[in-house]
C-alpha cells in the first residue's frame, strides 16, 4: 500500500474536494482519499499497479493539477 499527499492549489471549497475524491475513487487501486480545503491537500492510499504519475495525470485532467 502506497500513500501520497498532493498539494492542490486550486482547492477552494468543499465542492472542489468532493469532485477530487469522487474522481479519484473511481480509479482502480485507490483504497481511500482524504482531502482538506484548509491545507489544499489530497492524501491518497493506493496499490499497484496504480502509480503516482497516473494519479497526477488524473488530477490534471479534472483541472486540479498537483503542485510540483
Amino acid at each position: 500500500m502506497e500513500k501520497q499527499t498532493f498539494h492542490i492549489p486550486n482547492i477552494s471549497c468543499g465542492h472542489c474536494t468532493r469532485t477530487i475524491e469522487n474522481e479519484l475513487k473511481e480509479m482502480d487501486g485507490i483504497s481511500s482519499v482524504e482531502s482538506s480545503v484548509d491545507d489544499k491537500t489530497v492524501t491518497v492510499h493506493y496499490q499497484s499497479p496504480l502509480t503516482r504519475e497516473k494519479i497526477v495525470a488524473t488530477l490534471k485532467d479534472i483541472n486540479y493539477p498537483a503542485a510540483e
